[in-house]
């Protein structure tokens, strides 16, 4: 969609909290100027495929109006305790007809509940000993601190969205990655878990799957 939607040559592309990777496809990267601002110093100096990289934070830092095609924001709202300041933010930075593009978790799924409800420190364990990332919860390494904002709920988000000049476009609920990478890695307390999701689905209505633990939304600047 983002191949169809956009213009085609060059890309002004704003990824808010990029951080040090960048989740654009490579099509789109290598035609895209990218600016990042990222509230974290370890990770705007790890960050090697900017072309301005900025310390600062999402929810205040503001730019000229009209002044991106895309903006990228993935896997950050949920950290941050002032979503509308931040996507109030990102609408005025875009052009008319520009795009923002937002990944997170889905809160009201399994991972999101666990997530938004248990400490700082179970996700910290979670990083190192359940998907093996040694480095866990060192400076400039995830899991971050979550606050879950109610605007990171679909329904909000696309309320919020429709009520200041951002249409929803796009809109996709997908399994949590971390199902698959639990299958792989630890199989006897992925197949615990898929259990506990499956009797989840079938006493909740609706057809609810609460292993759609993320979500990809595209809005687009009317």
């Amino acid at each position: 969609m983002l191949r169809r939607e956009l213009p085609q040559g060059q890309l002004a592309t704003y990824e808010a909290g990029g951080g040090s990777c960048s989740v654009l496809p490579p099509e789109l990267l290598n035609r895209s100027r990218v600016t990042v601002v990222d509230i974290d110093e370890d990770q705007v100096r790890n960050n090697t495929y900017a072309d301005e990289a900025i310390l600062g934070d999402v929810q205040t830092y503001s730019f000229g109006r009209e002044t991106f095609d895309l903006v990228i924001c993935y896997n950050v709202i949920e950290h941050l305790p002032h979503v509308d300041a931040a996507l109030l933010n990102f609408r005025d930075a875009l052009k008319p007809g520009g795009m923002i593009l937002i990944g997170a978790p889905n809160p009201r799924s399994l991972s999101g509940v666990v997530t938004k409800y248990s400490p700082h420190w179970f996700h910290v364990w979670f990083y190192r000993n359940i998907r093996g990332i040694k480095d866990a919860g060192l400076p400039g390494e995830p899991p971050f601190p979550t606050f879950f904002h109610p605007l990171v709920t679909l329904p909000r988000l696309e309320a919020f969205a429709a009520s200041n000049g951002l249409e929803m476009i796009y809109r996709r609920e997908v399994e949590s990655p971390r199902y698959p990478e639990m299958r792989r890695r630890k199989p006897l307390f992925a197949a615990l878990v898929d259990a506990a999701a499956a009797v989840m689905n079938a006493v909740l209505p609706g057809g609810i799957d609460v292993r759609r633990g993320d979500y990809h939304v595209i809005l687009r600047k009317r």
